[in-house]
């Protein structure tokens, strides 16, 4: 009897630990994504400014990689807490590659979208 309790103890012990777990990576997860909201909004509004217009490609490249600054290091600690939450058993170093290419990625496509939508030079 004393083993059973024991058994049902360790089995009541795994299922809330699994449940934080779960927790702890669904809070992991609406961090990161909050964090990449954030920041595409911030550089959406980097691309509407006025003073952009006229720039060429590469200088606005330059201005959308140094712009949102808090935004951007947000994005990428709470993505590299939520890949390190899901996947614990992949090197930090893989973890931090990957949030630095989303960064990247999202300023690539602000200037896409800048240099497909701005208005043809004279």
């Amino acid at each position: 009897m004393r083993m059973l309790m024991m058994g049902a103890a360790l089995v009541m012990m795994t299922s809330v630990a699994m449940a934080d777990d779960d927790d702890d990576a669904k809070g992991a997860q609406k961090l990161a994504m909050q964090g990449r909201d954030d920041y595409w909004h911030c550089l959406a509004r980097e691309y509407s400014r006025d003073s952009h217009q006229g720039m060429s490609e590469q200088d606005f490249g330059r201005s959308v990689a140094g712009a949102c600054p808090s935004e951007r290091q947000y994005y990428r600690v709470a993505l590299l807490d939520y890949l390190t939450t899901q996947y614990p058993d992949i090197d930090a170093g893989a973890h931090l590659a990957t949030a630095n290419r989303a960064v990247e990625s999202a300023q690539k496509d602000i200037v896409t979208a800048f240099v497909k939508h701005r208005p043809p030079q004279k």
